[in-house]
């Protein structure tokens, strides 16, 4: 791997999880305090899984970032995937402020919906440059679609 690629991909990596620790933030304030007092459905995982699986799937983001980044930043193909990923990036650092920062599950569902747009809609622009770099988002827009439901059905539970 050429050092350029390398720096590329530890930055994307990092800018990454770097969403991962500023939603973090948010959650670290209200899942000890005000999550444990909603009513949640009967398929909500245990707390300790959300943090191995958002590690992991922001290593994939990274990965897929840097796979469309490497081919450079010259076309606009190229520029319009990678606004596009910045928007679902943001999205995502937003989920965890909406939800948990303003304990509001109406929020988090509205921000979780925007969020499984854009990363859909990154999806097929990345497709168009890497399939590799789509493929790898698969897992995310799945455990996305997943946490929709969950945060669906706990603000069902708590209107």
């Amino acid at each position: 791997m050429k050092p350029l690629d390398l720096a590329r991909l530890v930055i994307s990596i990092v800018l990454c999880q770097s969403a991962g620790v500023i939603g973090s933030i948010f959650t670290a304030r209200s899942v000890s305090t005000w999550y444990p007092t909603l009513r949640r459905p009967f398929f909500n995982p245990p707390s300790w899984v959300f943090g191995p699986v958002w590690i992991t799937l922001y290593l994939l983001m990274g990965i897929s970032l840097f796979l469309v980044w490497r081919k450079g930043v010259g076309t606009a193909q190229v520029r319009v995937a990678i606004v596009a990923f910045a928007v679902q990036l943001i999205l995502n650092a937003a989920w965890s402020g909406a939800f948990f920062g303003l304990r509001s599950p109406l929020a988090g569902l509205i921000v979780i919906l925007l969020l499984w747009v854009a990363i859909s809609v990154t999806i097929v622009l990345f497709r168009q440059i890497s399939a590799l770099a789509s493929l790898i988002l698969i897992p995310y827009i799945a455990w996305v679609s997943f946490a929709a439901i969950l945060n669906a059905s706990i603000y069902a539970l708590n209107r």
